[in-house]
């Protein structure tokens, strides 16, 4: 199973990252991996300047650009959640209401290569404009608005550590993002004693790697399963599991491994693509909630 945390260290100084990398080394015995970049955009529709137009709001799209990768958090504030949609449901009729709406409140997408949606949005002449872009680059549509530039490091063969400065269009500084990540192949869950879920491995670690200074300010960065399955989910396929669930299975072996409170897991799902995805949207989350995007 693979797991991720990501923080945010607000008042980093400008020599954070070798300061975090100091820590690592000496406390973890990390080594340089490769470097970390990253950028991330934003877009926002114009649909109500159409005449005519009658749009509740607007729709927002985040796009954020990770080696040959670009993943796309689309969202549309008018239009319902799958938890929304199952709860208004009556029982038996769960299948029904989620072939109901036209689309739901957030897409999720990945696409290559990058600098392929900035073309498309141009070719199409889409009402989409870009937001918060520097002085100068207003409503430019490829133009960068924030960008993360760091490094990777490695710890043992299971855990990568990634750091990186969160800088702005205009060139200001805005804190460190930490994210660390591994996978344990023998496990596909991790139980945790704590109340709401959350791994005491990843925050021991995490609070490991963070340099110990009394006027550090950081914030964890979390999201919990149902938000995850809210965005990933493939209503074709729950659909056809709803109308013809597969037959449980009983195991009457006395030493077979009882699996029933994994939900979904599949070999692989946590390695390149699949695995940057959660990255992705941790990050674009983070980033939102401080108003940054």
């Amino acid at each position: 199973m693979g797991f991720t945390g990501l923080a945010r260290w607000l008042n980093a100084p400008s020599n954070g990252i070798d300061i975090v990398q100091a820590n690592l080394r000496t406390n973890h015995s990390a080594l340089f991996h490769s470097r970390w970049h990253l950028s991330v955009k934003s877009y926002r529709s114009v649909l109500g300047q159409l005449p005519d137009a009658n749009i509740q709001s607007e729709r927002n799209m985040f796009a954020l650009t990770l080696d040959e990768n670009v993943f796309i958090l689309l969202e549309d504030p008018a239009a319902p959640s799958r938890a929304d949609v199952l709860a208004a449901a009556p029982p038996g009729q769960e299948a029904i209401y989620l072939q109901s709406p036209s689309h739901y409140r957030n897409t999720f997408l990945t696409l290559r290569p990058p600098g392929g949606l900035e073309q498309l949005l141009a070719q199409i002449k889409a009402r989409w404009i870009s937001v918060r872009q520097a002085t100068g680059q207003r409503n430019n549509i490829n133009g960068q608005q924030l960008t993360i530039e760091g490094r990777t490091f490695s710890i043992g063969t299971d855990w990568l550590v990634r750091v990186g400065n969160v800088q702005l269009a205009g060139g200001a500084i805005k804190g460190m993002l930490l994210e660390q990540k591994a996978e344990y192949l023998p496990l596909p869950v991790l139980h945790s004693a704590v109340a709401d879920g959350t791994s005491e491995l990843l925050s021991n670690l995490l609070t490991s790697i963070l340099p110990n200074l009394p006027d550090a300010k950081t914030v964890a960065v979390t999201i919990s399963d149902a938000q995850w399955e809210d965005v990933l989910w493939d209503r074709d396929q729950e659909v056809r599991e709803m109308k013809d669930p597969e037959p449980e299975v009983m195991n009457d072996d006395p030493y077979a491994w009882d699996g029933t409170d994994i939900v979904e897991w599949k070999q692989g799902d946590w390695v390149g693509v699949d695995r940057d995805q959660r990255s992705a949207f941790l990050i674009m989350g983070a980033l939102r909630s401080e108003g940054l995007l």
